[in-house]
């Protein structure tokens, strides 16, 4: 396992960026400090009239690019260093692929699956009102992530809006279509994972026709991949979720049918593997899709694939990481492979600024065309400068927000 932190993982792909883009210590001083951190007590009531605390967090770690932009989590284990590592990895993902947004994260530390769907309501509407200060269309911008979903996008939304007095959609992303939301949003992180899965294989000069995939995580990211994976021609030959996973299925299609009607993936016809099984499949392609720290120092030593597409944020451990470099397996890091949700989410709140709306057709155009672009500049960068391609991206990143910081100067 590894033996730091998210925070301090996060911190440390920071110096090594700093390093090789020969930045000064002021600049580093800079980059490496959250613009704004808040910490909320959210009180909820229960159904049975119980009042329960729990912690709610809002970072907005950097806004020198634009408005700053990040989920809002649902999940027992979040805490606030965390979601400083993950609002400062959203800063590079934005400038990596070239969006007017600074980086944010948020959300409360709870287990979704123990609320009802009312007191979820009630959860994240007065998270909301606790963090609404600091949000809003042109300041921060949360959207779906771990745990949350369009319901919780429209609450916050609805909440926004009643404080404002009149209706703000552009202030979250990742709403339903009827208040604002964009066609392609929900796919949108794993249709980025495919097309980045497709370009990986071309870099490596393997026909991505037929090629082989396995995916750790069958929800909000892993399926959707699937999916346009199958779509693109290649071969999903296995998938996991939290209770292990399976392989022998037709397709995904029959597989998620299946899902839907039981409840769980072992579909007649399948066989079982576990997760650690999974991760060590010979395939082309492996997507870790689930969430942080699943290839580690343990686990990183028998991968097979070739390639890593990294789905999940920081599912690979520094640890994990280097054993994977040593082994000569290409890593596609999580700030340019799952960019796709953030992309879309650019283009559902420049849509409703506009008050224009774009087809399906236009978003997967925009979408692919971003996603190339900064794909070939990693590619590019990674050849160039003799590093990694997660080093490359935090280059491009990194050095995107040190120059915007360079070119608006020190006030006062």
């Amino acid at each position: 396992m590894t033996t730091e932190s998210a925070l301090d993982t996060a911190l440390s792909q920071l110096r090594r960026a700093v390093e090789q883009l020969q930045l000064s210590e002021n600049e580093w001083q800079t980059l490496s400090t959250p613009r704004r951190v808040l910490e909320v007590a959210v009180p909820l009531r229960r159904d049975n009239d119980h009042v329960e605390m729990y912690k709610g967090f809002r970072v907005q770690y950097s806004t020198t690019r634009g408005p700053s932009k990040g989920g809002v989590r649902f999940h027992p284990d979040i805490d606030m260093d965390e979601t400083i590592a993950l609002a400062m990895l959203m800063t590079w993902k934005c400038a990596l692929t070239n969006l007017p947004y600074g980086g944010a994260k948020g959300g409360i530390a709870v287990d979704p699956s123990t609320l009802s769907l009312t007191e979820n309501e009630r959860l994240t509407r007065r998270y909301t009102s606790e963090i609404l200060p600091i949000i809003g269309p042109e300041r921060d911008i949360p959207a779906p992530d771990v745990g949350t979903d369009e319901k919780n996008m429209a609450w916050m939304m609805d909440t926004y809006s009643v404080n404002a007095g009149f209706s703000v959609p552009g202030v979250v992303t990742g709403k339903p279509i009827v208040l604002g939301g964009s066609l392609g949003r929900t796919s949108a992180t794993g249709d980025g994972v495919a097309i980045s899965t497709r370009e990986a294989l071309i870099a490596r000069d393997i026909n991505p026709i037929g090629a082989t995939v396995a995916i750790q995580g069958f929800g909000k990211v892993g399926y959707w991949a699937a999916v346009a994976l199958e779509n693109m021609g290649l071969r999903v030959v296995a998938v996991s979720d939290v209770r292990g996973g399976v392989t022998g299925f037709s397709s995904i299609h029959d597989l998620w049918s299946h899902f839907l009607a039981e409840g769980n993936i072992n579909a007649p016809g399948t066989d079982r593997l576990t997760n650690e099984e999974l991760l060590h499949l010979d395939v082309d392609v492996l997507i870790p899709a689930a969430l942080a720290d699943s290839i580690t120092e343990k686990t990183a030593v028998g991968i097979k694939a070739k390639i890593v597409v990294e789905g999940a944020n920081a599912p690979t451990t520094p640890e994990g990481d280097a054993i994977l470099n040593d082994k000569g397996i290409l890593v596609v890091p999580d700030i340019l492979a799952n960019s796709g949700g953030v992309i879309v989410s650019y283009f559902e709140w420049v849509q409703d600024k506009q008050n224009y709306f774009w087809n399906a057709g236009e978003v997967r155009e925009n979408l692919n065309a971003i996603m190339m672009k900064a794909f070939k500049e990693v590619e590019t960068t990674s050849n160039e400068s003799r590093v990694t391609w997660r080093e490359a991206s935090h280059m491009i990143g990194v050095g995107r927000v040190a120059e915007a910081h360079r070119l608006r100067g020190l006030y006062p």
